[in-house]
């Protein structure tokens, strides 16, 4: 009888026994498996707010405007990427918002004077993530106050503006004036420089389509517009033919479209406004000048990018009356939408960056890579195609150049570009 009871103690402790191995099992398969999901959500949160900061740091340009184009790029940068487990909505729990970007001055000091700030800092919180098994284990072992069902997340990034190691061009080329030479190579600052549509016909003091791989393919230069980066000094540019393709790409920096396009993935400038002999008769200093002689509604580039205005100005038409067409006097055939200005959703806000002001090579003879100036690009392409206009803003790597591109940081001059730092 001792004997049958001592048994049945024995399987009773067995019991026992494997239940606590059962619940330390589940402990370590817990912590395994919510701390890898954490592990996750906080990988996909920090590439979110790297995205922002570099997206911001590249419009500290000192400019008036500079910080609030720096959130509004910042949030639109962050808040492309998925969170959560690769969530479009981030699980629903809250994206990035214009409260978690702050900037900091030379001395590492916060400020908020877009003349002062120096480095972008995105910072958030994801809350809210859900925790599977060591929620389980609470329930199991009646501690949910020491297993919550959720945790909190939480990245930041800082990055700054540095010099280039290599850039990020458009695929046209300059050539000096007749006995210019650096840095401006001839030209002067707020000068409307013409970029020639016919192959080859590019002269000293003007702008050629010139493919930035070297080769004479007329569909690679559409392709190298939506961003080719590694040019370098002392590279070889093709001269390619041009195809009516190219302004497909072309135009959606100003924010126009055929009817497949669309502003959240052919992204937009902060402003579709363009400059011509209509809207801008000076024809000089359309970036931050003044405007002498032009209609009422017309402001420099630095003014209508802070409105965030289209083509049309405070309008969404392509053709007809107060339309971009009229304004500006330029032929848009088989291009039928604008991205919407101002603070309107779907258009130069938010989905804007920094899309005309770019860096384009300065060759020499022999279509070698020689330096790299800055430009602002005027005016979308016509249909049928002709010559168009971009201004010249002084050499890329100047301290008081506005150009921005997303090349690879690491050289000691050339134009600055985002990098991160902490």
């Amino acid at each position: 009888m001792k004997a049958h009871h001592s048994h049945r103690r024995q399987r009773g402790a067995m019991i026992i026994t494997a239940a606590l191995f059962l619940l330390f099992l589940l402990g370590f398969m817990g912590i395994a498996l919510d701390f890898g999901h954490l592990f996750i959500v906080r990988t996909e949160l920090q590439t979110a707010v790297d995205s922002c900061a570099l997206a911001a740091a590249r419009e500290l340009d000192g400019q008036g405007t500079a910080l609030t184009r720096a959130v509004s790029a910042g949030q639109a940068a962050g808040n492309s990427n998925q969170v959560n487990m690769q969530s479009a909505t981030w699980s629903g729990q809250g994206q990035i918002v214009a409260s978690d970007i702050t900037f900091r001055d030379s001395a590492y000091a916060v400020t908020t004077a877009p003349i002062a700030a120096r480095y972008a800092q995105c910072a958030h919180t994801q809350p809210n993530v859900n925790i599977w098994l060591m929620k389980a284990l609470g329930a199991f072992s009646g501690d949910t106050a020491g297993n919550p069902s959720t945790r909190s997340v939480t990245a930041s990034a800082v990055a700054t503006r540095a010099s280039a190691q290599s850039t990020c061009p458009v695929p046209v080329a300059m050539k000096p004036k007749a006995g210019g030479t650096a840095p401006n190579y001839g030209f002067v600052v707020g000068e409307w420089v013409k970029l020639i549509q016919a192959q080859n016909a590019a002269a000293g003091g003007e702008i050629g389509w010139a493919n930035l791989d070297g080769s004479n393919s007329a569909s690679e230069t559409e392709s190298e517009l939506n961003n080719h980066c590694g040019t370098k000094v002392g590279d070889t540019l093709g001269t390619p033919g041009v195809q009516t393709s190219v302004a497909d790409v072309w135009n959606q920096r100003f924010g126009i479209y055929k009817n497949t396009g669309d502003p959240s993935v052919g992204r937009p400038d902060y402003t579709g406004y363009a400059y011509t002999s209509l809207t801008w008769p000076a024809q000089f200093n359309a970036y931050d000048g003044p405007a002498p002689g032009s209609p009422a509604t017309a402001q420099n580039f630095v003014t209508k990018r802070a409105a965030f205005a289209s083509c049309a100005d405070t309008g969404t038409k392509v053709n007809g009356a107060n339309s971009c067409e009229s304004i500006t006097g330029l032929s848009l055939n088989s291009f039928q939408k604008l991205a919407a200005p101002g603070n309107v959703a779907g258009g130069h806000k938010q989905y804007g960056l920094d899309r005309r002001i770019v860096t384009v090579p300065v060759i020499d003879g022999g279509n070698h890579v020689i330096d790299y100036a800055c430009m602002l690009m005027l005016q979308p392409l016509q249909i049928p195609m002709s010559d168009t206009w971009l201004e010249f803003r002084g050499n890329a790597g100047s301290a008081s150049s506005p150009c921005t591109t997303s090349g690879l940081a690491g050289g000691a001059a050339g134009p600055l570009v985002p990098v991160l730092v902490r």
